[in-house]
């Protein structure tokens, strides 16, 4: 795999790195969500580091189960995992609503990405990434199906939208790219590794992608944290702004 483009090895990895957690899945489908979470995650980032040490072995990583190597900082090639995002979703058999994130960042650009849905048998990749079909008449505000972030309550209703409930940062982004809903806003802390990915699929189909106050999403800072974003429709961009950049 050592001749493909950084994008196909993104889709590749992230692809298998979802069937190998599926097989997890399947594996210990009796034992505890603990077990399966902890298996998850590490299973996963295993994979993930033993690949790329073979196909891009010149390149650093960031990943959400490694330990941060500051020789990132210095290179011009990182890539930013998530191994398994959204392992509450993964733990609980029949859930579909869990991602892989594989992206590379080279020389202070998002390059590269893919976010791999196992258990729907999809994978989204750079560089060609379908725009969402046409938007239904109300605004459709993907949140967490627990403590919905009270910036998105917001933003529902200065749009006179409807509330999605979903899990993972990868699957909310997923469902924005894929028509499934219009608008991901978040707010309460997330790290690089949640949203490199999705938001490099994101950019590859067309949508805004921005922090809460406007500014750009930058990657491969000294510290991954990267606590909001925003994910939307270009057409809503304006007004979802209007209600967040004040925060």
């Amino acid at each position: 795999m050592t001749d493909r483009s950084d994008d196909e090895v993104a889709a590749r990895l992230a692809t298998e790195a979802g069937e190998l957690l599926l097989g997890v899945r399947e594996e210990l489908a009796e034992a505890s969500a603990a077990e399966r979470k902890a298996a998850g995650d590490k299973r996963s980032h295993d994979f993930l580091m033993e690949a790329l040490t073979s196909v891009r072995p010149d390149d650093a990583v960031l990943s959400e189960e490694g330990a941060d190597n500051p020789i990132r900082l210095r290179t011009e090639r990182v890539w930013i995992v998530d191994p398994l995002d959204g392992t509450r979703e993964f733990s609980e058999l029949g859930r579909d609503d869990w991602a892989v994130h594989v992206a590379l960042w080279c020389n202070g650009e998002l390059v590269a990405g893919a976010v791999a849905l196992p258990a729907q048998g999809i994978t989204l990749a750079t560089p060609d990434v379908a725009a969402p079909p046409p938007a239904p008449a109300k605004p459709r505000i993907v949140v967490s199906r627990t403590r919905p972030p009270a910036v998105a309550l917001e933003v529902r209703d200065a749009l006179d939208g409807v509330l999605v409930e979903m899990g993972s940062a990868g699957a909310k982004v997923a469902s924005v790219v894929q028509g499934l809903s219009d608008v991901y806003v978040h707010a309460g802390g997330q790290y690089e590794w949640d949203s490199a990915a999705p938001v490099a699929v994101a950019r590859a189909a067309g949508l805004h992608t921005s922090r809460i106050d406007g500014s750009p999403l930058e990657y491969n800072r000294p510290d991954p944290l990267l606590p909001d974003l925003i994910v939307c429709r270009p057409e809503l961009a304006e007004s979802v702004l209007k209600v967040t950049a004040g925060r």
